[in-house]
């Protein structure tokens, strides 16, 4: 009977983008539960937060799906309120810098909520925050903020990379009776994915390997695990090294039990992760890891982060700004004692090279995944 549903909802699957992912999730979660609404800067506007509230407002009205004025902090204690009285909003900024703004509500009244009434109320909440790269961005448009937010004990912290995981993650969120940063990187959104119709759910403190290998971990959080794929490609097609890649999924928790798993098969570990790499949740994930398996690691781990100074605007800038698959691929052949000759290292300059400009997204990227 258990194969008869497998099968049925293998056949409900279809191809769906990232943000198409997160559209439905939101529908579908409306539809089953009038309790959650969305609201958000421009969640009505003709753009509809890269579409992905198109045709909300339009199916469950303008009570439940709504514009919010630039007032963040004051909005966020108000989606605070509603949720503490029994609602479930999804409350959306367009870029997760704009959620600084807002930083004394989630602080101070949304991850504490629960612990200071002894449980006895809680806070359903979801924050939607899309980080990013490109078109120019810059500094105050461009952070990936994520180990910030994982600092902070009663805020669960999680990063989708796939469709298919955005879309169950979401839901997963929504019905979660605590607060979620749910954070988004706006290069994900184009990728496509098997995306079941139905409604269902992805656990939000699970990671999960999307690549085998034995030689070497790698794991890797939101754009970073697509980034760390490519480089495990072209080390097994070029180079014969077999790497493990981890799609993190969740940055609080972490699942360091995944990456234990793996490194003491490999006994070596790579960390990619899309923010600076000081105080990073790279660097925390390598400290559990080196504190409960370092008699299996072989070399010391290594993190590929961003640079510790602001995003730069410029392209001429950001070519040599964010971590590539070719530094990934380097850190591992160097971790393995695997001096590339120069026609191996030209082959693997080509394996993992991109077409198209550096500072918009990979279209050549999809799944299945």
């Amino acid at each position: 009977m258990k194969r008869v549903l497998t099968s049925m909802h293998e056949q409900q699957s279809r191809t769906l983008t990232y943000v198409e992912a997160i559209r439905e999730a939101l529908e579908q979660s409306m539809a089953h539960d009038e309790r959650v609404i969305v609201i958000g800067e421009g969640v009505p506007d003709p753009k509809a937060i890269f579409t992905s509230t198109q045709g909300l407002r339009e199916k469950f009205g303008q009570q439940r799906v709504f514009d919010m004025p630039l007032a963040e902090n004051g909005l966020t204690g108000a989606c605070i309120g509603a949720a503490i009285a029994g609602m479930r909003p999804v409350l959306i900024h367009q870029r997760v810098d704009f959620a600084l703004l807002s930083m004394d509500q989630l602080v101070n009244n949304a991850a504490k909520w629960h612990y200071m009434f002894n449980g006895k109320a809680s806070v359903p909440l979801v924050v939607r925050m899309i980080v990013g790269r490109g078109w120019g961005q810059g500094p105050q448009h461009s952070q990936s903020l994520q180990a910030m937010f994982a600092q902070i004990p009663g805020l669960r912290v999680v990063m989708p990379t796939t469709a298919h995981d955005a879309k169950g993650m979401m839901i997963a969120a929504i019905e979660d009776n605590g607060p979620v940063i749910f954070l988004e990187h706006r290069w994900l959104h184009h990728v496509s994915d098997e995306v079941p119709q139905y409604r269902y759910r992805v656990d939000l403190d699970k990671a999960k390997s999307i690549h085998q290998g034995d030689d070497v971990t790698i794991a890797a959080f939101s754009y970073m695990s697509f980034e760390s794929l490519i480089a495990a490609r072209a080390l097994a097609s070029v180079a014969g090294v077999k790497a493990e890649v981890i799609d993190m999924r969740s940055v609080r928790p972490l699942d360091v039990d995944a990456v234990l798993a793996s490194v003491r098969r490999t006994g070596h570990l790579i960390v990619a992760d899309t923010a600076y790499k000081t105080g990073s949740i790279a660097g925390e994930l390598v400290a559990a890891v080196t504190e409960q398996a370092f008699v299996s690691l072989k070399r010391a781990p290594v993190r590929i982060c961003s640079p510790d100074y602001p995003t730069p605007t410029a392209a001429s800038m950001t070519e040599h700004y964010y971590p590539t698959p070719l530094m990934i691929v380097e850190a591992a052949l160097k971790m393995l004692d695997r001096p590339a000759d120069n026609s191996t290292t030209d082959r693997l300059v080509e394996a993992t090279r991109r077409n198209g400009p550096h500072d918009v997204p990979n279209r050549d990227f999809s799944g299945p995944f």
